[in-house]
């Protein structure tokens, strides 16, 4: 599927929503007179979806694999303050919301992995290069695989066919 907006994204979409629910958890009482660390969490969350979104903007595959991985260090870094916060008295009755967030995050980070990974083995450089040229080539190669895999379904069907005339 090729998406159009960064809005569109399901790994952008989970970003905001850990975003969403860190603020959730920083406005709780265990966080007044801890400032500090309550906005490290919320500027670490935040970073996620932004980076994911900037980097979806800039236009080259290079750049976006830049921010992808500035996005999955973000969620590392929200991950590991609530590792912090798991271990501090103060928080131990957040213990399964704060557990429920360290999951969403591992489940971004492993997201951006992923696309981190496809994108690494794609031969395209991103939007800023696309000239209709290139793009004739890329859907020409598309269109060749496409040939190809229905040209190989169809030699099965036909030894299929001739295998079961043969018992008959």
């Amino acid at each position: 599927m090729k998406y159009e907006r960064f809005e569109d994204l399901p790994v952008w979409k989970a970003a905001i929503d850990l975003a969403e629910k860190i603020y959730a958890l920083t406005s709780q009482n265990q966080f007044k007179g801890n400032g500090s660390l309550r906005d490290q969490v919320e500027r670490a969350a935040v970073s996620v979806s932004n980076n994911i979104a900037e980097g979806f903007e800039r236009g080259t595959t290079q750049e976006l694999l830049t921010f992808i991985y500035i996005a999955r260090g973000s969620a590392g870094e929200v991950r590991s303050m609530l590792c912090l916060l798991e271990r501090l008295d103060r928080f131990q009755d957040l213990k399964s919301e704060i557990s429920n967030l360290k999951s969403l995050a591992l489940s971004i980070s492993r997201q951006l992995r992923g696309w981190a990974a496809s994108l690494q083995n794609s031969e395209i450089k991103g939007q800023r290069y696309l000239t209709q040229q290139t793009r004739r080539v890329s859907d020409a190669a598309r269109e060749r695989v496409e040939f190809l895999e229905e040209l190989r379904r169809m030699q099965e069907d036909r030894i299929a066919r001739l295998q079961v005339e043969g018992r008959n």
